[in-house]
């Protein structure tokens, strides 16, 4: 089984909508325009490819995004500088594999050389505690409670601490920058300067 992961390309949209919508009630449906808007703002947008195959994706944002998410809006009234876990989706044929473990490593890497701080929250109502006991068992802890608007539901808002991006932030980031390398590239977004800057929120399924 040949493994890869790698940023979104436009062409892999059509599949990630469809996984997106057939994820089930853990998972906000989108529309084409609300996905084209994380294709064209997120900061971290990855696919797993598995021998040729779409098996999953996870996008993230950091702070200073214009998204109307209020879990996003939550975490950026009360942390400067965080990246946020919108949404993980695994598909079907690909889950209980480690496939989630897999991305939140691979975002884990990409957040602690940029921010202090990962983010994401998960739904108590219903309560899933085998999604429950994935974050906290990677290290996220509850910062906070709310309800997604005045019917929705109610979730946990979960961060956690990225201790070596202080060691990066003296090293690097004061100074020159990140080294030039692949690994540490940022994704290559398009320029879209007349696109829509807020989008509903989204959630995750690991």
């Amino acid at each position: 089984m040949a493994l890869a992961i790698r940023d979104v390309r436009e062409h892999d949209l059509d599949a990630v909508l469809a996984l997106n919508n057939a994820a089930g009630r853990t998972i906000l449906a989108l529309d084409a325009a609300q996905l084209r808007y994380f294709y064209d703002h997120a900061d971290y947008f990855r696919v797993a490819e598995i021998d040729g195959h779409l098996a999953g994706f996870l996008i993230a944002l950091r702070e200073g995004s214009e998204y109307d998410s209020p879990n996003y809006c939550w975490f950026s009234e009360h942390y400067p500088q965080f990246l946020y876990i919108d949404r993980i989706v695994i598909a079907n044929a690909y889950r209980r594999h480690g496939l989630g473990r897999i991305f939140y490593c691979d975002v884990n890497s990409y957040a602690e050389v940029r921010v202090p701080l990962l983010t994401c929250e998960v739904f108590l109502e219903p309560r899933d505690d085998v999604v429950v006991l994935f974050h906290g068992t990677y290290g996220f802890q509850e910062v906070g409670q709310q309800r997604m608007g005045a019917d929705g539901p109610q979730v946990s808002l979960l961060a956690k601490d990225l201790p070596s991006y202080a060691f990066v932030r003296e090293t690097y980031l004061d100074h020159d920058g990140l080294p030039d390398v692949p690994w540490l590239a940022e994704r290559q977004r398009p320029s879209t300067p007349d696109a829509p800057q807020r989008r509903l929120a989204g959630k995750r399924h690991p």
